[in-house]
C-alpha cells in the first residue's frame, strides 16, 4: 500500500529548500528505480498523471510496474512574491508543479508575521484550502503533511503558522511536520525575533511534530565542509593544504556567503528531509514510520520539539568526496557531537528525554545496538527513560554513500533555542 506524503512549501525560504529537495529526491529515485516504473516508493512523493486526458489522469500505482508517463510532486506552493516560484518554473523543476499547486502574490508580507497570518491567511484561506483538499484526494493512504518554512521572514513564519492550523483543522487525524528554519542572532531582517517568537507559539500548539533547523548551524557546518573541501583539492594537487586553503566564517553566514554556500545548506536540510522519509518509501528490516516517531519520541503533546542530526555530513555535491571515509562507529558519535547538530547547541550537556537512530544502507542493529552501548554513558537520559532508544533500518543507502544515520532526539538543549530567542525578542521590544 502506498503511503502518500504531501509537501507544503511557504515563503522564499520554505521554496528554496524545497526546490533542492525535489532535485535530491529525483535523484534518489532515479538511481534506485532503473527500470523507469511508477512504484510505491515514487508514489509518496509523486504523481504519475496521463496528460492525453482532459482533465488529466492520475494513474495508479497498481501493481508497481505501469510505465511513468508524467511525474508530478505531490506539493502545495505558497509565496506572496512570486520572484522565487518564478524562477523555479523556468527551472529544471517547472514539469513538476502545475498551476492547482500554486498560490501567490507579487507584495509580500512586509517580515511582519501578523501581515502573513492576519492578513494573508483570512484573504487566501479558501484558496489554500481548496488547494490542499485537492493534494489530499489524490493520495490512497495519506501519511502525513511536511510544511517548509522560516520564521524569520513574514509568509513563512506568519502564513505559514495560519496554514499549520488549517491543517489541524481540516485534517486533523493526519501527522502534521514541520521543519522550520530558526533565525541565526546576526539575521538581516530587524523583525525576526518578533516573527520568530510568535511562529514558535503556533509551532507548539498545531504541529504533530517540529524538526527546527537553524541558519548559524547550517552555515557553521556549510563553512567546515568548504574548508575541507579546499583542502581535499589543495592535497590533491600540491600535496598539502598550503595557506590559501579557505577560511571557515563564525558569523553565523557560509563563507563567501556565495549562492553556492546558500545552496549547499539547503541541500543540508533538505538530506536530512529525505532520510527522515527513507522507511516510508523504500524496504527496510526495520521501518520506521512518521507515527512511530511521534509515538516513541514525543512524551508530552506539546513537547514535540527534535532535534536533528546527519551523519555524515556533506552538500550534496561534495558527497562522495567528504562522506566516504567514515566509519560506522564514527557515525554515530558524528550524531551525539555538538558540531553534528543542525541546530546550535550540545546534546550531551543536557537531558535526552528519547531518541531515534534511523539507519539507511549496510548498517545493522548490532552496530547500533553496539554504539549504544558504548555512548549511553556520555549522554544524560531520563531517569525514567533510560532505554530510549528507537531504531529504524532502511536498506536503501543514499546515492554516492554507502550507509548514513539521522539521529533525532527530544533533548532538553531546545530550551537554550527559546532561551536565546526571547533575549533577542526582549532585547528588541525595550528599543520601541
Amino acid at each position: 500500500m502506498p503511503r502518500e506524503l504531501i509537501t507544503v512549501q511557504v515563503g522564499q525560504c520554505g521554496n528554496q529548500i524545497g526546490c533542492r529537495f525535489w532535485e535530491l529526491a529525483l535523484r534518489e529515485h532515479a538511481a534506485h528505480n532503473a527500470s523507469g516504473v511508477y512504484d510505491d516508493a515514487l508514489s509518496s512523493f509523486f504523481r504519475n498523471i496521463d496528460q492525453r486526458q482532459q482533465p488529466p489522469l492520475n494513474l495508479p500505482v497498481g501493481n508497481g510496474m505501469g510505465a511513468i508517463q508524467s511525474l508530478k510532486a505531490r506539493a502545495v506552493v505558497v509565496d506572496m512574491e512570486e520572484g522565487v516560484i518564478q524562477h523555479m518554473l523556468k527551472g529544471p523543476l517547472s514539469e513538476l508543479f502545475d498551476s492547482q499547486q500554486l498560490l501567490y502574490d507579487v507584495s509580500g508580507a512586509g517580515n511582519n508575521w501578523a501581515h502573513g497570518h492576519h492578513g494573508y491567511g483570512p484573504q487566501y484561506r479558501d484558496a489554500l484550502l481548496g488547494r490542499l483538499r485537492t493534494a489530499a484526494e489524490a493520495a490512497d493512504s495519506l501519511q502525513g503533511f511536511l510544511l517548509l518554512h522560516s520564521l524569520g521572514g513574514g509568509t513563512g513564519s506568519g502564513l505559514g503558522t495560519y496554514l499549520l492550523g488549517l491543517l489541524e483543522e481540516e485534517f486533523p487525524e493526519v501527522f502534521r511536520f514541520s521543519a522550520p528554519v530558526f533565525p541565526s542572532e546576526d539575521d538581516h531582517v530587524v523583525t525576526s525575533p518578533y516573527n520568530a517568537a510568535l511562529a514558535a507559539a503556533c509551532l507548539v500548539e498545531s504541529a504533530s511534530c517540529v524538526l527546527p533547523v537553524e541558519n548559524q548551524a547550517l552555515a557553521a557546518i556549510s563553512s567546515r565542509l568548504e574548508v575541507a573541501t579546499a583542502k581535499g583539492t589543495a592535497a590533491a594537487g600540491s600535496g598539502l593544504g598550503g595557506p590559501g586553503a579557505a577560511k571557515s566564517s563564525g558569523s553565523g553566514k557560509p563563507a563567501g556567503g556565495n549562492a553556492a554556500a546558500w545552496d549547499a545548506m539547503n541541500g543540508i536540510a533538505a538530506n536530512m528531509l529525505l532520510h527522515l522519509t527513507s522507511s516510508v518509501r523504500f524496504e527496510g528490516t526495520l521501518n520506521t514510520d512518521l507515527n512511530d516517531i511521534t509515538m516513541n519520541l514525543v512524551p508530552f503533546p506539546r513537547m514535540h520539539f527534535l532535534l536533528s542530526s546527519l551523519a555524515p555530513l556533506a552538500s550534496p555535491k561534495d558527497m562522495a568526496q567528504l562522506a566516504q571515509p567514515r566509519s560506522v562507529d564514527q557515525l554515530f558519535s558524528d550524531v551525539f557531537s555538538r558540531e553534528g547538530q543542525l541546530l546550535a547547541c550540545d546534546p550531551r550537556s543536557h537531558t535526552c528525554l528519547a531518541t531515534a537512530l534511523m539507519m539507511r544502507g549496510r548498517l545493522s542493529l548490532n552496530d547500533a545496538q553496539r554504539n549504544i552501548a558504548r555512548l549511553r554513558p556520555s549522554l544524560k537520559m531520563a531517569h525514567w527513560n533510560t532505554e530510549g532508544f528507537k531504531l529504524g533500518l532502511c536498506s536503501q543507502p543514499p546515492v554516492g554513500l554507502p550507509y548514513s544515520l539521522l539521529c533525532l532526539s527530544n533533548n532538553c538543549c531546545i530550551a537554550d533555542t527559546f532561551s536565546t530567542l526571547m533575549a533577542r525578542f526582549d532585547k528588541l521590544y525595550k528599543r520601541k
